[in-house]
């Protein structure tokens, strides 16, 4: 036989090439598994409004304990939790793939562009272990550029161009250095935030512009239950109530443009 051949119909190439694949398939099977570790089972919805859990394949990993950093204890996934949350939204129709619409206020429905993940009620936290995200009142190593406009004391204003409260304070990003929230006083007392990225700051006007709610809005805003650190589930809330906005804050918004 020449060179590289086991038996007549065998050789090294080919046993190399079926290692190969049995190897990729492999590491499909194990990505594939590893991803079900949150999330799963799944509601898959039947006819007639009847809800099955269901996994698919491949099936469940067994449970495992992940130790948080930090002396933040340890959680296990797939967790013995129910894996699928109490949204508040219903079915247009009794069919399978009806759409859903919110229930309640939509902007706080967790829906839709205002839609979040429940995670943790502890903060970010730096290298160090600080929390990341602070107002500047506990990063007071922190300051605004003399050049640059600082919004504190300005004037927030919604989409409809009413008044929605007044910055008071600054949340800044110890691991990045970066404004990442507003704090501000609404018309009803309340202490709310405003992420960064969802406002425009007219230093000339002494105005902060928000295109994504109306000004009534921000009365409604969610609050923290700590006002030197917000926690990642807070985060992701905040950001949600602004993100809905820009679909529920007013009805032409839900419309189509054609």
């Amino acid at each position: 036989m020449p060179s590289g051949f086991i038996t007549q119909y065998i050789d090294v190439a080919q046993l190399t090439l079926w290692a190969f694949w049995f190897f990729f398939f492999g590491v499909v099977y194990f990505i594939r598994r590893e991803d079900k570790r949150e999330g799963y089972p799944v509601e898959s919805q039947r006819m007639f409004g009847a809800i099955k859990m269901m996994e698919g394949f491949p099936p469940l990993p067994k449970p495992k304990t992940f130790v948080l950093p930090h002396n933040g204890g340890e959680v296990v996934k797939p967790s013995p939790d129910r894996p699928q949350y109490d949204f508040k939204l219903e079915p247009v129709d009794n069919f399978p793939g009806a759409a859903f619409r919110p229930v309640g206020n939509p902007m706080l429905a967790g829906v839709g562009p205002g839609s979040y993940a429940v995670r943790s009620d502890k903060p970010d936290l730096t290298h160090g272990g600080e929390p990341r995200i602070v107002p500047m009142r506990v990063a007071k190593h922190f300051s605004v550029v003399d050049k640059d406009p600082d919004p504190r004391g300005m004037t927030v204003i919604g989409a409809d161009g009413e008044v929605g409260g007044k910055v008071t304070e600054i949340w800044v990003d110890r691991s990045e250095p970066q404004v990442r929230y507003l704090e501000l006083e609404t018309s009803n007392k309340k202490k709310v935030l405003l992420p960064i990225n969802m406002c425009v700051v007219k230093g000339k006007k002494q105005q902060v512009k928000v295109q994504s709610i109306n000004g009534a809005h921000f009365n409604d805003a969610p609050t923290l239950a700590s006002y030197d650190q917000i926690s990642l589930a807070e985060e992701d809330k905040v950001t949600a109530y602004y993100g809905g906005g820009t679909l529920y804050a007013t009805p032409d918004r839900a419309e189509p443009f054609l």
